[in-house]
């Protein structure tokens, strides 16, 4: 697939008045989290291929460390203020949650989860995502999936910079702040999307701009 941003980099803001000083320290930190030794290597494996399953890395750029950034929220055992009924705490619901994974491929295949193939290791996701599990669960599958799993997931991943330039996003724009907010208008800083093959000229982009 053709990168629709080519050539866009976010962190060429850097050093730019569209970052202030507290948004270059939440985004360094961020770019340096390391995998932490949380939960056991079996139910690492097995995070790892759900989240390369979900979130697939940005071609041609660099990788995004979404798997250390879910597990660092698992060793803080940080909620988000509201979880639903059915599940424990962030932590307990992972490891309770990976392993359930891990017997539904054994239950399907008889593999654990971190081995399968892509085609198997969907079937087991898909089942998970719409309740239709055959192992046993410690909580209702379908819950997981959308209140902690998929959350989580994806959250960590769209934190990450290498996310936001495949998507042609400029990340916090503090202090400078987005202007041309309307449809088909652009700031200039912003990233041009490529277009039939080319990348649509800024004049185009921006031909309402006053």
């Amino acid at each position: 697939m053709a990168d629709r941003f080519p050539g866009y980099d976010v962190l060429a803001k850097r050093d730019t008045p569209s970052w202030n000083p507290q948004t270059r320290k939440v985004i360094a930190e961020r770019l340096a989290t390391a995998e932490p030794d949380v939960l056991t290597p079996e139910q690492r494996a097995t995070l790892r291929l759900v989240i390369d399953r979900i979130v697939p890395q940005p071609e041609g750029r660099p990788p995004v460390n979404a798997c250390a950034l879910v597990l660092h929220k698992i060793l803080t055992n940080g909620g988000d203020g509201y979880r639903h009924h059915c599940l424990p705490r962030v932590r307990e619901a992972w490891e309770r949650g990976l392993d359930a994974i891990d017997a539904e491929a054994r239950a399907r295949f008889g593999h654990g989860f971190a081995v399968l193939d892509g085609g198997q290791a969907d079937a087991v996701l898909r089942a998970v995502e719409c309740g239709e599990t055959i192992a046993d669960w410690p909580f209702p599958p379908e819950v997981f999936w959308s209140w902690r799993l998929l959350t989580d997931v994806v959250s960590a991943y769209y934190a990450h910079p290498s996310a936001w330039s495949a998507m042609g996003f400029g990340g916090p724009a503090s202090p400078r702040g987005y202007v041309r907010l309307d449809a088909n208008r652009r700031d200039p800083w912003e990233a041009a999307e490529r277009g039939d093959g080319h990348l649509v000229p800024a004049e185009v982009r921006n031909r309402h701009v006053v």
